[in-house]
């Protein structure tokens, strides 16, 4: 499973509403799940379509502290797989009938990019709203060991109790949005080298 964080000032209704507007179109449809702080949009091929195989997607979409976590899970491609060795077949036994099958043809290309439409969906969203996978003014604190005071981060003392407080500064993944903290070489979310 997928899974981005996006800081800022974003909510999971404001992403949902933004898959569904962007998918309620064509062969697919989105489908909201869910309110609040905790929800997730089903994205299919509707039923009885025209052409291309079925498929079908899960985004949860759930509020964390300053930001909004985006989960994907697993793409349903046998649908695709079938609709595919259904062309190939026909065009086995018979080349012209590929010129019938045009339409299912673009229609599974499309669907087999419908994990990275999504991330794009959701990324033109999250920047519409102002958040981004860097780590917000609210969340760039560092907490003393000592006494607890959150401090600005890159001091090199604590403002309460003067205790210092060392190399460990929260960080995000660039590609993730993962807060890091410590001496990571690599994001515990998406094992990018930072």
């Amino acid at each position: 499973m997928e899974q981005k964080i996006f800081h800022g000032t974003l909510s999971p209704s404001d992403l949902a509403r933004s898959l569904e507007a962007a998918f309620n179109r064509t062969n697919l449809f989105a489908k909201r799940v869910g309110s609040g702080k905790k929800m997730a949009v089903q994205i299919s091929s509707r039923p009885l379509a025209r052409s291309g195989g079925h498929t079908a997607l899960m985004i949860a979409i759930e509020q964390v502290e300053d930001g909004v976590l985006v989960q994907l899970g697993k793409q349903e491609r046998m649908g695709i797989a079938a609709s595919l060795g259904k062309t190939v077949f026909s065009a086995i036994l018979n080349p012209v009938s590929l010129l019938h099958r045009l339409d299912d043809i673009a229609q599974d290309i499309q669907n087999l990019q419908l994990d990275d439409d999504v991330w794009d969906v959701i990324a033109e969203a999250a920047h519409a709203a102002g958040a981004s996978h860097e780590i917000s003014a609210k969340l760039k604190r560092l907490t003393c060991s000592y006494c607890h005071t959150a401090n600005p981060v890159g001091d090199a003392n604590c403002i309460a109790c003067g205790a210092p407080l060392g190399k460990a500064q929260p960080r995000t993944c660039k590609s993730c949005g993962y807060v890091v903290t410590g001496n990571e070489r690599s994001c515990p979310n998406c094992q990018l080298r930072l």
